[in-house]
């Protein structure tokens, strides 16, 4: 009976191609035995394995391809590829109470992802779009900020369920299934976000550092000083994750605290509040009010932030083999999720609020005159005359302190600066993530921190030092453009891989969750490239349209090339040209592994001795 296991074990390794190259994981390493919790079952989660005792034949078990291009013919099998596990390879354990009922025990457990997803809805660029609606529209478009947390949520759940149901992070499932060419340029894109993404994340912190320090210090030091304090939060991860994700929950406090503070000092009309939020309507709005629920739109829903969730939901000890426990992960993480994005729901609408309240319809003016009569050294900040006023995160703090004293000013910074440190440590992972899945490449953090800080504090840090805070400030619009392009870049490889049996199982989108969520995604990018077109028309620049229609029609051909292998995955035959994707041999890393794992303990159970 060894024997005949053993010649078994071989025909899995010769028919895998199963190699230890610098990036596969070596079983011999493995010291780990498999516990009472991994056994494998009938189940299409995983690959069947079945003991000796139960099956005696020598075909080697169904699988294992996880590494095939993604449009291939049916035929060959690629390679088996084992790939290093990231920095979230210590699971936090779930503790196993045998009720299925619902568990506060439980939630805690699973507690923490959410939360750091949640501060991309809470970065400066989301504040900035906040308080601008306000000023501009009033309470008339706080249904806007509340469809697009919705929405968020969707996407964010679809995010969750591919991380837990196959263990891999999008942008690994990209890597794995996108041909060569569209993979590096999904990559770009995604890196294209991250950086434009931290730009603002050091505009933020450097504001409010200048606000803090009572413009002592200078808008290109506090950009500077953002550089050290990023590498001090990043050393706090050796502490252990809860430690992190506790860390990320305090900051996300701190903006609740400051902004609720801003709220009660500013008492706004609740009724207007609770009229804004639930009726969908915006009378007497005009070009200016819909550009700018477009934007709201475009600031909520960040594409970088698609990525970063699907792959920290992986830091949860979850058996993927027994149906139920990742039933039970994907309701947990959703539960958890709709938490934290109601809380940010709750900052985002203490901003907006506060500013429709206290400055709707205001002119520079009226500003100008409370500003001096207050002795506010940036009363020149507003010029006198009667435009509507138009605020920025810089202005927004200075007009708070106008009207509601110094302190509501300094309250207001310490605000800015959390968001703009807990958005830099999120982008910090974001981009270790997706360069690891796209490239299966694997850098330290501080290289990552380098590398990503270097770009995005170099044109930060030049505007800093040879124009002014509104040439600073304003960068946000075009960064917002920058983030409102890549969305397409995240929306459709989510919705094409959960859509996907092979990768997602018995948990793949449905009839009704595929047609409402192309819709959601039809919906978001039609209304981002209207806010794109917008913005570019708006800069009455000849050269410069040339050149976006040049780029325009790349760009729409990336897009309809993603859209018709998501099509085609969805069952769409008649787009597949022939050819067909390779939907149907992939099975999961860690699947793969215990696999391995498993003729290992047959195998050293029959012969008495321990591998």
């Amino acid at each position: 009976m060894f024997a005949h296991i053993q010649s078994r074990e071989q025909a899995v390794t010769e028919h895998s191609e199963f190699q230890q190259t610098p990036f596969t994981m070596s079983l011999k390493q493995e010291k780990r035995e498999p516990t009472e919790s991994s056994e494998y079952r009938q189940d299409p989660i995983t690959m069947t394995f079945n003991r000796e005792k139960e099956e005696s034949t020598d075909k080697p078990p169904k699988c294992i391809d996880t590494c095939c291009s993604s449009i291939t013919p049916p035929g060959s099998l690629a390679p088996m590829e084992v790939t290093f596990q990231t920095d979230l390879e210590k699971k936090i354990p779930i503790p196993n109470i045998g009720s299925t009922r619902f568990s506060m025990r439980k939630l805690w457990a699973f507690t923490g992802p959410g939360f750091l997803m949640s501060i991309a809805y809470l970065d400066p660029g989301n504040i900035e779009s906040d308080l601008q609606s306000g000023a501009v529209a009033g309470f008339k478009i706080l249904w806007v900020l509340l469809l697009a947390t919705i929405l968020g949520l969707m996407l964010q759940r679809l995010s969750a369920r591919l991380g837990v149901v196959s263990g891999m992070q999008l942008a690994e499932v990209c890597r794995r299934q996108y041909p060569k060419f569209p993979r590096i340029a999904l990559w770009l894109m995604v890196e294209l976000a991250i950086i434009g993404s931290d730009m603002q994340e050091v505009i933020g912190s450097a504001i409010a550092i200048n606000l803090l320090s009572v413009g002592r210090i200078p808008l290109w030091g506090g950009v500077l000083i953002t550089i050290v304090d990023t590498f001090f939060f990043l050393f706090l991860d050796k502490y252990g994750l809860r430690k992190l994700e506790a860390l990320f929950g305090f900051l996300i406090a701190v903006m609740a605290v400051t902004f609720g503070y801003e709220y009660v000092t500013v008492r706004p009309d609740q009724g207007q509040l609770l009229k804004g939020m639930f009726v969908p309507s915006c009378q007497g709005c005009g070009t200016r009010q819909l550009q700018q629920a477009v934007g709201i739109v475009g600031a909520v829903i960040m594409p970088h932030n698609i990525y970063l969730y699907s792959a920290l939901v992986r830091s949860r000890e979850v058996n993927r083999a027994n149906k139920n426990e990742v039933t039970q992960a994907n309701r947990y993480f959703f539960i958890e999720a709709c938490i934290a994005l109601f809380l940010s729901f709750l900052i985002n609408v203490f901003v907006v609020s506060v500013f429709a309240e206290a400055f709707y319809n205001q002119t520079n003016e009226q500003v100008h005159e409370v500003c001096v009569n207050s002795s506010s050294p940036q009363s020149d900040l507003f010029p006198l005359n009667n435009e509507t006023l138009s605020v920025d995160i810089y202005k927004g703090g200075v007009v708070l302190g106008c009207y509601f004293g110094a302190a509501a000013l300094y309250i207001w910074a310490i605000g800015i600066l959390a968001a703009g440190q807990s958005s830099t440590m999120s982008g910090t992972y974001t981009g270790q993530f997706v360069m690891e899945g796209f490239l299966n490449l694997k850098w330290s953090r501080f290289t990552r921190v380098v590398f990503t800080r270097t770009i995005a504090i170099t044109p930060t840090l030049l505007v800093a030092v040879f124009q002014s805070v509104d040439t600073l400030t304003g960068m946000n619009d075009l960064l917002n453009v920058l983030m409102s392009l890549q969305l397409p870049f995240a929306l459709i490889p989510i919705l094409t891989f959960t859509s996907m049996s092979s990768v997602m199982h018995d948990f793949v989108n449905g009839l009704a969750w595929k047609i409402i969520g192309g819709i959601i995604i039809l919906g978001i990018c039609c209304i981002n490239i209207y806010f794109v077109i917008n913005y570019v028309s708006s800069l009455q620049m000849m050269a410069l349209y040339i050149v976006a229609a040049v780029m325009a029609i790349a760009y729409l051909s990336f897009i309809l090339y993603l859209v018709w292998f998501c099509l085609v995955v969805m069952g769409v035959s008649f787009l597949d040209c022939g050819r067909a994707i390779n939907a149907d041999r992939i099975m999961i890393v860690d699947d793969q592994i215990q696999t391995f794992r498993r003729v290992g303990s047959i195998r050293s159970a029959d012969s008495g001795t321990l591998r």
